[in-house]
């Protein structure tokens, strides 16, 4: 054992440098681990992604809202473009938040988002949403983001979720570096995540 040839001092300087390397690294995996449990668990209002809604579509109606945030540091502006929706459980819905860049510069951003009530996040499936990839805007440039969803008809027996009459989604913007390819990303980014609005 390593730790055994040391004596002293160095035996006690080793043992802190291991701790904190093991620190560290338990810190580094912290973050994936806790966002892969959130979306396998619907913990913390984490929703699910899927490719397409095969469900069938109940009668019943649910409420979305749809609140949008900065981080403190984020320049830009940004705000649903709806502040609610009535839809049917199952029914595929549509909904845009507006973000605008008012400064001279592109600047790049990501959206976190999640659901509360925290209990409707594993019946919240999103099929389509500008979360998924990093958005660059050029100088002065406004888009119209979408995100495409639908709420999972099993909310309905769920013994937790069936209580449920209102569900908001919540975006956060925070700024992220420019690409290396700023260039390319905001001529194809925001053609495939966005609408213009220039």
């Amino acid at each position: 054992m390593l730790f055994s040839k040391l004596k002293g001092p160095q035996r006690t300087a080793a043992q802190a440098g291991g701790v904190v390397i093991l620190m560290g690294s338990l810190a580094w995996a912290s973050v994936p681990f806790y966002d892969w449990f959130c979306r396998v668990t619907g913990f913390g209002g984490a929703t699910n992604v899927v490719e397409a809604n095969q469900n069938e579509v109940l009668d019943q109606t649910i409420t979305v809202r749809f609140d949008a945030s900065l981080e403190k540091d984020m320049p830009w502006e940004f705000k649903p473009a709806q502040r609610e929706m009535e839809i049917r459980i199952g029914e595929t819905g549509l909904a845009f938040y507006e973000a605008h860049n008012p400064f001279d510069v592109p600047i790049a951003g990501q959206a976190a988002y999640n659901v509360t009530p925290y209990e409707a996040g594993g019946f919240f499936d999103k099929i389509e949403c500008f979360c998924f990839t990093e958005q660059v805007l050029q100088p002065g440039e406004t888009v119209m983001m979408p995100v495409s969803f639908f709420v999972d008809p099993a909310i309905v027996d769920d013994r937790e979720g069936k209580y449920v009459h209102t569900i908001t989604l919540s975006y956060t913007f925070y700024q992220i570096d420019l690409p290396e390819t700023f260039e390319q990303a905001a001529l194809t980014t925001p053609a495939q995540d966005a609408i213009e609005l220039n």
